[in-house]
């Protein structure tokens, strides 16, 4: 069956500040095709999140699917092709989300 481009795009929203945030979106971009949003440049409202939301994991959107923190990362990964690192952040559950809640910590970091 045939999915049009808009049922397939992918919109990553993320801190476009944060250097190993742009880093990690420009390996993702290597080999997928994704449309990257700082929070900073958009209303996050218009994509029914909240700037906290924003600010305190990265999202991904595709068609009506909504992903957050580590179900974000482990849903990119899998696009990316980096399936076996997907499926440990989906096994871990719970600690993998202690890996993503450093990200707060990396944002304080930042200038």
């Amino acid at each position: 069956h045939s999915e049009s481009v808009a049922e397939t795009a992918i919109t990553v929203i993320y801190d476009g500040q944060c250097r190993l945030c742009r880093a990690s979106i420009n390996w993702l971009k290597m080999r997928s095709a994704i449309t990257a949003l700082s929070f900073y440049e958009i209303d996050p409202k218009s994509y029914n999140l909240t700037l906290d939301e924003c600010q305190r994991q990265v999202i991904a959107i595709q068609g009506e699917q909504l992903f957050k923190g580590a179900a974000a990362v482990a849903f990119l990964l899998d696009h990316r092709g980096n399936t076996k690192t997907a499926r440990l952040i989906r096994a871990t559950g719970p600690q993998a989300a202690l890996v993503i809640a450093g990200y707060p910590l990396i944002e304080t970091l930042h200038p």
